[in-house]
């Protein structure tokens, strides 16, 4: 769980836009995004399975295979 401690005089605002830069770069946003629903296995195996497609299809669009 990230922590920020107060700076002296800092603001609220500027300590709660460097937590959720924290949050964001710990993954847990995303995190919390991904477990909001249920998805059945073989959504998640599809969901896992396009994903490697499109990176595939990337990769030769960029190095021209």
């Amino acid at each position: 769980m990230p922590a920020v401690k107060n700076r002296d005089g800092e603001p609220f605002e500027r300590m709660y836009k460097r937590f959720t830069k924290q949050c964001e770069k710990a993954g847990l946003m995303s995190d919390i995004k991904k477990h909001q629903h249920y998805e059945k296995p073989s959504d998640k195996r599809k969901r896992k399975l396009n994903a490697a497609r499109r990176k595939q299809r990337k990769l030769q669009i960029l190095y021209g295979e």
